[in-house]
């Protein structure tokens, strides 16, 4: 099944406690596409500088990633260079240069108008409503936001709330989102405002999703090194939607095996700096990960 992504492409600098990176591809749509080609075909669409590696883009056509979307422009892709804290929660940024990404306004080419499951990762939702005015129907709309649009751009990201089916956000943005503190309150205030689903990441200790009538909680899976938590929850989101467009179950019980596969694939991309994980995963490994999770989830009745 055809998934559609539209977000930012970038080049980030990281420190964490484990190490550096200089240059690590980066941005929302990078790491969902490389996460998400393991379940289904691709479509990416974003904006790029000269600067941007082109071998990149060549390894994402490689695994089933349609890169027509990437609009090539002259000038500078996104630069983004932050530090971690010993709480990998914390994060500063040092510097942030928008490059092309500053006045992107996307284009969806009319190859992919017809794409059955979108993805909207965090840009303007203004830049979101904009992509849903270009498709023609999509089965299932998924999207994600941050702090900054929730606080800048309430009330055209409202509006967008009334066009999606799932909204994927963390516990601080739900609260934000809704002005309470109680993840079951907040999440049925976020529900009464247009979404059928909304996914809730609460960091180490899992997610939790709420849909009219259910209420599913899976924890983090436990690993003994986060070296870059960066695109993680991207890659939550590519795990999510790209086996509900692999399967086509769009049920409470493919919702649950999605969200487990999501975060196999947050578990994953944790373990190195930038997209470096996931260019070394098989599909085998990620399966394999998914029977531990449902093991390690397993009460007996």
């Amino acid at each position: 099944m055809s998934l559609l992504v539209v977000g930012s492409v970038a080049l980030d600098t990281l420190e964490t406690p484990s190490g550096r990176a200089d240059d690590a591809v980066g941005g929302a749509a990078t790491y969902f596409a490389y996460a998400a080609s393991f379940f289904t075909p691709v479509r990416m669409v974003g904006a790029i500088g000269d600067d941007f590696p082109a071998e990149v883009l060549s390894d994402l056509e490689g695994r089933g990633v349609d890169v027509s979307g990437v609009e090539k422009r002259a000038g500078t892709t996104l630069r983004w260079s932050g530090r971690y804290h010993e709480e990998l929660n914390v994060r500063d940024t040092l510097h942030l240069d928008l490059g092309v990404f500053g006045d992107f306004q996307p284009s969806i080419p009319d190859s992919y108008r017809d794409s059955e499951y979108a993805f909207l990762a965090n840009i303007d939702p203004a830049l979101q409503a904009r992509v849903l005015d270009q498709l023609e129907g999509p089965r299932l709309i998924g999207c994600d936001t941050m702090n900054h649009w929730i606080q800048e751009s309430r009330s055209v990201l409202d509006g967008l709330l009334k066009r999606v089916d799932m909204l994927i956000v963390n516990d601080e943005e739900a609260e934000l989102l809704t002005g309470d503190r109680n993840m079951v309150k907040a999440a049925a205030k976020i529900l009464d405002s247009g979404p059928k689903s909304v996914l809730i990441k609460r960091g180490e200790y899992g997610v939790i999703d709420f849909s009219p009538g259910n209420v599913f909680a899976v924890p983090a899976y436990p690993l003994e090194e986060v070296r870059d938590p960066t695109g993680a929850g991207d890659c939550f989101a590519a795990g999510v939607m790209g086996e509900l467009a692999r399967s086509g179950d769009l049920s409470p019980a493919g919702l649950r095996r999605a969200i487990v596969y999501g975060s196999v694939m947050g578990s994953f991309v944790v373990e190195d700096f930038g997209p470096k994980r996931l260019q070394s995963l098989t599909r085998e490994m990620i399966d394999e990960r998914y029977r531990q999770f449902v093991a390690l989830t397993d009460i007996p009745r």
